[in-house]
């Protein structure tokens, strides 16, 4: 979910989608497009996507880390992209495509599900406010944009079992904004502050440790109802690690995180 600030909007490609429009759109395997999309992508991996992505594989995370995603930082940007990397094959196909379709079709990521939509988060000129805007972007080779399927975001979001992801990304995305200035100082991205920021964000399994293993808990107060939650829920542990991010890297307030 790309970060949108009010200027760019009459530059952005696509047909913007309010949430009581529709759009025509169906993918089915007589398409003569069919897994056409799958092929040589730039395709972004939010933290979700990552927790959901290692669970299906059943790989923990520094495994999937390593074998199925580039990091990559970019000009200007003071945290990575991370990226799914593409089979190394001529059309560069994404690593969980066959024949017959997607391979991790119930764990897909985000931007797979909402497809052919693309969600970003405008920021405006006030702190802390921000909204989602939608937009329909299909590549002119698909021919899913004319089937006789009329569809609302909500409704969208349903069919493909959206929602979850859509928030979790959302949530992602109002702490990856906050990257816009540089928080690392001297000692650069690569500096503790920089890891402990990666690993909230992408390694589930290390963050884990760190909460539960380390002496986490005995320097910060955290109630024992939450404790409980973070240690059954992979899920309320990502959106706590968001919340560690905005602490320890931003000196945030939290309610749930005291010294």
């Amino acid at each position: 979910m790309k970060s949108i600030k009010p200027e760019e909007m009459d530059r952005l490609p696509g047909i913007q989608l309010k949430r009581t429009d529709t759009f025509n759109f169906r993918c089915h395997k007589d398409l003569t497009c069919f897994n056409q999309c799958c092929r040589n992508l730039n395709l972004f991996l939010y933290p979700y996507d990552v927790l959901r992505l290692k669970k299906s594989l059943d790989l923990d995370s520094d495994r999937f880390l390593e074998s199925h995603v580039d990091v990559v930082l970019r000009k200007g940007n003071y945290f990575p992209d991370v990226l799914l990397r593409m089979a190394d094959n001529e059309s560069r196909t994404c690593p969980f495509l066959c024949d017959e379709g997607c391979t991790v079709y119930s764990d897909r990521p985000d931007t797979c599900r909402t497809f052919p939509v693309e969600h970003g988060m405008l920021f405006n000129d006030r702190p802390g406010e921000s909204e989602i805007v939608s937009f329909f972007r299909p590549p002119d080779f698909c021919q899913g944009q004319h089937e006789n399927q009329a569809l609302t975001l909500a409704q969208w979001a349903q069919d493909q079992q959206a929602d979850t992801y859509n928030q979790m990304t959302a949530r992602w995305a109002s702490i990856r904004a906050l990257f816009q200035k540089d928080p690392w100082g001297p000692e650069g991205l690569n500096g503790a502050k920089g890891k402990m920021a990666f690993m909230a964000a992408y390694n589930i399994d290390r963050f884990r440790e760190f909460v539960f293993k380390s002496s986490f808990l005995k320097r910060y107060r955290v109630k024992r109802t939450l404790a409980i939650k973070l240690r059954a829920s992979d899920r309320e542990l990502l959106l706590f690690g968001f919340e560690w991010i905005r602490y320890f890297v931003w000196g945030i307030p939290s309610k749930n995180i005291r010294p």
